[in-house]
């Protein structure tokens, strides 16, 4: 067994991995990093956040309410495609993404070990991969290894017609009907996802309302929207069984209120299981809760100070963005490299058809705390740009202080939702007011004179 030793050991490759082992190589530190062979970017780009944004815009692109806006006749289906039809789009995308990490992460000077790690001590991570056993000794170790989809035991996987996430692309083809599992922000994503490719799907949660940490009304539109491409929400329902009919060869899910949802597959997407169950973290002295997650304090240590964790392992917000930053600031801490916090203002981005980002407060979060606040709204039929576009539902709302003018939050709906809200977050960010989008002068047309528009609205209600 061949022993090596490093200032930093990284156990994961995905974006907070990623950013912590470049930061730590950065300053000069001996850094490994640890994956899978096949797994080189993480879970972001070959199962998570890369594939499924590719599958959207191939959607989007071929069969979204743009196309049928500006040169259809309005009806919904208009383009025969399946999942597997952008599959080799996806699977370029993803290779293309694995190399430039991986010369990324050579180029920093980062050793890459392939197979699979688990803690042997709180300083030592054994290797295993290719029929081969290395342990890497380290005097800083960051727990980076991401999440897997939470499977239940109650339902009959068969990577067929009965599917997690991961396994979307193993579908046949995309049945006319479909049932989805879970109306958290990936299930939102995929329902919508097939929904624009014709299906007809029926979306279950037990949970009453949808996101709740998203604006009301921009959820309410979102609802609306995906109503009209064919998605029927069962909210407050639970599934208590799940099966194949075999008379009529169909997939079902049988509901606690005595319903009974039938169609052609079953997509199950609730929720994420932590992988640091997998590590063998009691050798560490470290214990993962029953979703597999790390607790860590302000500084993304855990409870072993030389130990830190992050990204999706550690659970909220698990957004590859703010995980990127997680990575960044755990070495920046573990080597005594100046940082600042990362600001509370971290955009949410959901990519569902149409797309939808936040910044900053709600109006319902703003009611809570008893804080006063006006809103300015911008709906996109009021922009010219928006019309090239062929998207006229979308929507811009500010919120603001009615006194100092403060801006309080940002949030979009619509065509590059979430590109436009940056915006907002740099301003956010700085402290500014309305008057700003009000003064300054934006390029015409585009989406982003949505601001000055909603800024104007917003104002001359005082």
């Amino acid at each position: 067994m061949n022993l090596s030793e490093y200032d930093l050991v990284v156990i994961g490759s995905g974006p907070a991995g990623q950013k912590g082992a470049i930061a730590a190589a950065k300053a000069r530190k001996r850094v490994a990093i640890i994956d899978r062979t096949v797994m080189i970017g993480g879970v972001s780009v070959h199962t998570g956040t890369i594939p499924s944004k590719t599958v959207r815009e191939a959607i989007f692109q071929l069969t979204g309410p743009t196309v049928r806006a500006l040169y259809g006749n309005g009806a919904r289906g208009g383009v025969d495609i399946s999942v597997r039809d952008v599959s080799s789009r996806v699977n370029a995308i993803v290779a293309r993404e694995t190399d430039v990490i991986r010369a990324q992460l050579r180029r920093n000077g980062i050793v890459i070990h392939q197979g699979t790690a688990h803690f042997l001590d709180p300083h030592t991570v054994e290797v295993e991969g290719d029929g081969e056993r290395i342990s890497l000794e380290a005097t800083k170790i960051l727990i980076a290894c991401g999440t897997r989809p939470a499977r239940s035991p109650d339902i009959p996987f068969d990577n067929h017609r009965i599917v997690d996430t991961d396994h979307l692309a193993d579908l046949d083809s995309l049945p006319k009907e479909m049932i989805v599992v879970g109306a958290g922000v990936v299930g939102l994503e995929y329902a919508s996802f097939m929904a624009a490719l014709g299906a007809e799907v029926t979306l279950i949660d037990q949970r009453p309302v949808l996101v709740e940490f998203i604006d009301r009304q921009i959820v309410e539109a979102l609802s609306y929207h995906l109503r009209q491409l064919g998605v029927t929400f069962r909210l407050g329902e639970k599934v208590t069984h799940v099966g194949i009919d075999p008379v009529r060869d169909r997939v079902f899910a049988q509901l606690e209120s005595g319903k009974k949802v039938q169609g052609g597959a079953l997509v199950y997407a609730v929720g994420r299981q932590a992988n640091g169950d997998q590590l063998h973290l009691e050798a560490a002295g470290l214990a993962a809760d029953s979703r597999g997650r790390l607790k860590v304090n302000q500084f993304l240590q855990t409870d072993v100070p030389h130990i830190y964790a992050a990204g999706d392992v550690i659970g909220f917000p698990a957004l590859a963005s703010t995980s990127m930053e997680q990575g960044r600031l755990a070495a920046c801490h573990m080597f005594g490299i100046p940082f600042e916090h990362m600001p509370d203002l971290f955009p949410y981005g959901i990519y569902t058809i149409p797309e939808i980002s936040m910044v900053g407060q709600t109006e319902e979060t703003l009611t809570s705390n008893k804080v006063p606040y006006e809103v300015g709204i911008a709906k996109y039929s009021e922009l010219a740009k928006s019309m090239m576009l062929g998207d006229e539902a979308g929507m811009l709302k500010l919120l603001f202080h009615p006194e100092t003018h403060k801006l309080l939050g940002v949030h979009a709906l619509g065509q590059r939702a979430t590109e436009i809200i940056h915006i907002g977050q740099a301003v956010l960010f700085y402290g500014g007011s309305v008057e700003y989008f009000r003064d300054m002068v934006f390029n015409y047309p585009t989406l982003a004179e949505a601001y000055k528009v909603a800024a104007l609205d917003g104002l001359n209600k005082l």
